[in-house]
């Protein structure tokens, strides 16, 4: 199946107490690589969402960004410095001695020090969040997942068209191709006539005119383009990822072209060539953003 490399997927739910949102959204690249942005406190359960999201995704890069809101989801712990806080009074009390002051110091002062408290958020996991996260992510996932496939069906749809054109070509130049040789002997009869007056070397002209049709043969070069195309569309109803190979077997394409451009030496060939090369351009450009 024919499914692209760039796609979007929102999920948002709740629980009652909390609400999670995730969003992703994925563009074209090589290989698989997915990026999730989420919150300090949900960086354990990064893994479990690349490994759900892998499910959807074979081939591309992802971008994924989660946020929570709501109570309760973390739990916060004071933390405080006692060390760092006796020292502080210490130093206070000498600094008073010294200076002669009447000042008292309160324990509110001692808690505003810097450094004395901070706010602790436990990381430990917990399973309500977990699920949440877990079954937004996949919704996300299938979301993405859907839209890729029908902007693939889109894809397949021109890919198609483009290999029809190819195809219609291909006929076109199998049935120019034998023309070929003809219409160099009828050219270089006229020009011989025209230089020289008095008998040809028949034998030596029609030696000439094979070695001319040997080297401007292309029917192997339009064969393995028939077998090209054929393979092509197999390729495109196959339900593995097949971005890969449909780039190489484009490349392929495009090197019989180029043979069949550079061998036929004929301007009507050479036009159903563009024709080809145009076509072939399109389907590269295709192909580039298919799975």
């Amino acid at each position: 199946m024919v499914c692209s490399m760039t796609g979007f997927g929102r999920s948002k739910q709740t629980n009652g107490r909390i609400s999670m949102t995730v969003e992703m959204k994925s563009v074209n690249h090589r290989f698989r690589e997915i990026s999730v942005r989420l919150p300090r406190q949900l960086l354990i359960f990064e893994d479990k969402i690349k490994k759900v999201i892998s499910q959807y995704v074979k081939r591309g890069r992802v971008e994924v960004f989660i946020t929570i809101e709501g109570e309760g989801w973390t739990k916060r712990k004071l933390q405080v410095d006692w060390q760092l806080m006796s020292d502080y009074y210490e130093r206070l009390q000498e600094a008073t001695a010294h200076f002669s002051l009447q000042d008292r110091i309160t324990l509110g002062q001692l808690f505003q020090l810097e450094g004395v408290t901070e706010v602790m958020e436990e990381e430990a996991e917990n399973e309500k969040v977990e699920q949440l996260l877990l079954s937004a992510t996949e919704e996300a996932a299938q979301q993405l997942k859907a839209m890729r496939e029908k902007e693939g069906q889109a894809l397949l749809y021109d890919i198609r068209e483009q290999l029809a054109v190819i195809t219609q070509c291909v006929h076109h130049v199998q049935q120019l191709a034998p023309e070929v040789a003809k219409r160099y002997h009828e050219r270089l009869m006229k020009r011989i006539n025209e230089l020289v007056q008095g008998a040809v070397d028949e034998t030596r002209l029609a030696m000439e005119v094979a070695i001319f049709a040997e080297k401007a043969d292309i029917n192997e070069e339009l064969k393995r383009i028939r077998s090209h195309i054929e393979q092509l569309q197999i390729t495109l109803y196959q339900s593995e990822p097949i971005g890969r190979k449909l780039d190489f077997l484009v490349q392929e394409l495009n090197r019989e072209v180029n043979t069949i451009g550079s061998k036929a030496n004929d301007s009507r060939i050479a036009l159903q060539v563009v024709e080809m090369k145009s076509a072939l351009e399109k389907v590269k450009e295709q192909v580039q953003n298919i799975e």
